[in-house]
């Protein structure tokens, strides 16, 4: 079965990383965009409330200096569009007791080409010669990002 937009995210983790993915990467790679979606929803939940809304705005989103950095060159990046697009088609929903807002909506796809780009780097930064993640290294990635994130 083919995972979709496999040969956009292939082109797109070679190009932003230098490092060559196959399906079974694409499955971790999307696992973890869900538990990203959970998180952020979880801390703009957080900001929110405590800001005297119900409804997720952007700025309640933990977005470091460094994420910004990222989206920025996220949107320079030549697969940008293909990558925007599926990331809208196969993120899933907040959990249902959150609610984005339609900018906030409309924002993710940024945020998560901007998580994206640093997951593909930080491969890089696990081992230099990196040129195909094993499970070991897709864990080691996500463990650092669950440090930050």
């Amino acid at each position: 079965m083919k995972v979709p937009g496999t040969s956009q995210f292939e082109r797109f983790f070679r190009s932003v990383g230098s490092v060559d993915i196959d399906k079974g990467d694409l499955a971790r790679y999307h696992d973890f965009v869900d538990e990203k979606i959970d998180d952020l929803a979880i801390a703009g939940r957080i900001s929110a409330t405590s800001n005297g809304r119900d409804v997720i705005e952007p700025q309640d989103l933990p977005i470091t200096k460094g994420l910004q950095e990222r989206m920025r060159e996220f949107d320079k990046v030549e697969e940008a569009e293909d990558i925007r697009a599926l990331l809208r088609q196969l993120s899933r929903r907040p959990p249902d007791d959150v609610t984005f807002s339609e900018d906030t909506e409309n924002m993710l796809p940024e945020v998560f080409g901007g998580i994206s780009i640093a997951l593909a780097r930080s491969f890089r930064l696990i081992d230099p010669t990196l040129a195909n993640p094993s499970t070991e290294h897709w864990d080691r990635a996500f463990q650092l990002f669950r440090l930050l994130l």
